[in-house]
């Protein structure tokens, strides 16, 4: 059986601002769910809800069917989470970095990856923005968690590593459902299978770029 992450009636305010009301969605293993929507519109405020470190104001949260606490979303590891910002140590070398996420043979998953080998004796503090985005994707994404939450996993990054990124993420998804998002865009599109927009605390469906033009996402 397939896993299945199920959003009801998610909300968040701050004080008197609103910034979600009433969303809601589906998302189920094989699939990769792409969140759009401007500076402001709760891209973040809702993948932190989802993974628990901050508490909604209402949300209804269900895998398989069977209703979750914010409270024991980290502790039962239901969902894994790259945040906007960096977090490896600057001063530590590539491949003793690996171990403080993996042990034993389970190291291999990240070693033995496209490019690593390359930057295995560098510090992270030397790397580009790629190839630290790429690194953290892969300590996160590979551990255990059925569901994965990315936050702007594209940012600033070359060309070549968004690719790998890509075709990464795709390949992941056999195993995993995913929540993305990224202002690029065009990168979401080419690996999601749905896509919703967040507006005035809000979602839409979006199936293409004119639905993004139609919202005023893009001119």
């Amino acid at each position: 059986m397939k896993n299945e992450l199920k959003v009801y009636y998610a909300r968040k305010s701050f004080g008197a601002k609103k910034v979600l009301e009433n969303i809601s969605f589906t998302l189920s293993q094989g699939e990769i769910v792409g969140v759009f929507g401007k500076n402001g519109s709760g891209k973040s405020t809702l993948l932190k809800i989802l993974f628990g470190t901050l508490k909604a104001t209402a949300l209804d949260l269900r895998i398989n069917d069977i209703p979750i606490k914010s409270k024991d979303i980290i502790s039962k590891r239901h969902i894994g989470y790259l945040p906007q910002e960096l977090f490896l140590p600057k001063h530590t070398m590539v491949r003793d970095v690996i171990p403080l996420f993996y042990d034993g043979d389970d190291q291999d998953l990240i070693f033995r990856a496209p490019f690593i080998e390359n930057i295995a004796a560098k510090k992270t503090g030397v790397l580009s923005m790629g190839e630290k985005r790429y690194l953290e994707l892969l300590l996160v994404a590979n551990l255990e968690h059925p569901f994965l939450l990315l936050d702007e996993p594209f940012s600033m990054i070359e060309p070549l590593y968004k690719e790998k990124i890509k075709e990464f993420l795709i390949s992941l998804k056999a195993k995993k459902g995913i929540i993305l998002t990224d202002h690029y865009y065009q990168d979401v599109l080419d690996v999601t299978d749905k896509n919703i927009l967040l507006k005035n605390g809000v979602s839409y469906e979006i199936h293409s770029t004119e639905d993004l033009q139609q919202m005023n996402y893009l001119k």
